[in-house]
């Protein structure tokens, strides 16, 4: 088997239900297969892919194991040469892993690859290329100064060695995987993208950021960016200076400092409601059970040649391609007066983020 793509879930059933229907349409023509972790959900993720996605492989666990344990877990069962591990919270372009494939199949030493993420308004995520987070750039990211922590070297559409990519979308091969012993599971939550790419690097693998394929994350989704994120994402980053660099006690006073004083002032992110003046559905028809549940009439066109203002934007992926609406989405990021949500086939429901630091939303309809 080519590839295996691994899925960790908690409590985000319709964003799981979306990502694994743009993962099968992008493995379609790939001898692959897909496995879903699921950390003990309560919302009947499970369920839903035992119905809608008979030929998963579903592993549930009887506890939330955190994400670094979720993954390995799922690795172990997984047999393809290559691995995606990916968010649950994402949606793939349907060339996205043969282009991945193609590029890494050229590549000596192949650490692990990333690809450019955008958000659910279109906005590029910076994590997608990261440099090792060194206490100095640490600290200076702490206070607004993300220059020495991202890779601002490289372009977004670049295709180039990197340092440090995201725990979102990781691309490697197995044997790599098991090379540098996955996952560490002394990480609970965040942190753990950041080791395994370091780990790959001691280990003389190269990485690479690909910025040739584009994918969606409705970052902030599997969890809630709020003023405990600050706490556990920098209680991580202690494990990883541990690890990873000599201890001295200025060091961890310096790091110490750092996380507390984010902790403090960190402000709690309040989701801004925005007012929608029209919806734009783009598909060959109404849908009559969504058009029940709207607020407002809803305008339908066919195609997506121009962006409609002060609207919502719902593609309908019974007749567009997740490429398709990527594009779209991408395209028009610079508009704030227009947001987007994806219908996906043979579903009930709309989803979208408006922004990268809240939940996003579902609506549902008969």
């Amino acid at each position: 088997m080519k590839l295996s793509i691994v899925i960790l879930n908690y409590n985000v059933k319709c964003f799981l239900e979306l990502c694994l229907k743009s993962v099968e349409a992008a493995i379609s023509n790939i001898d692959a297969e897909i496995i879903v972790v699921d950390n003990n959900s309560t919302d009947t993720s499970c369920e839903m892919v035992k119905s809608k996605f008979p030929n998963v492989t579903l592993i549930e666990n009887n506890e939330n194991t955190g994400f670094s344990k979720g993954n390995n877990i799922g690795v172990t069962v997984a047999k393809g040469e290559y691995l995606c591990i990916l968010n649950p919270d994402t949606v793939v372009a349907e060339d996205t892993f043969i282009k991945l494939l193609a590029f890494s199949e050229t590549k000596k030493n192949l650490g692990i690859v990333g690809c450019k993420l955008i958000n659910g308004r279109g906005l590029f995520l910076p994590e997608s290329k990261r440099k090792i987070p060194y206490v100095m750039a640490s600290f200076k990211k702490m206070l607004g100064n993300s220059e020495d922590y991202y890779a601002s070297n490289l372009g977004q559409n670049d295709i180039s060695e990197v340092e440090i990519l995201v725990g979102a979308f990781m691309f490697l091969k197995r044997a790599v995987y098991m090379d540098i012993n996955g996952f560490d599971e002394d990480y609970f939550m965040y942190g753990e993208d950041i080791d395994i790419s370091y780990k790959a690097l001691k280990k003389g693998y190269v990485n690479y950021y690909y910025g040739n394929t584009t994918i969606l994350h409705f970052k902030g989704e599997s969890t809630l960016r709020d003023k405990n994120y600050a706490r556990r994402f920098y209680g991580a980053m202690q494990i990883f200076y541990k690890k990873h660099f000599k201890k001295n006690m200025l060091f961890d006073l310096f790091v110490w400092g750092g996380i507390y004083i984010v902790y403090l002032f960190r402000k709690q992110h309040i989701k801004k409601i925005k007012r929608v003046y029209k919806y734009v559905f783009i598909s060959d028809k109404i849908n009559e059970g969504l058009e029940q549940v709207l607020t407002k009439d809803v305008l339908l066109r066919s195609d997506l040649k121009n962006i409609i203002k002060e609207s919502e934007v719902i593609f309908d992926a019974n007749v567009l391609s997740f490429k398709a609406i990527i594009s779209f989405i991408e395209t028009n990021k610079l508009d704030k007066s227009v947001t987007f949500k994806i219908l996906p086939k043979n579903s009930n429901f709309i989803i979208g983020s408006d922004d990268g630091m809240s939940r996003g939303e579902v609506i549902s309809f008969n």
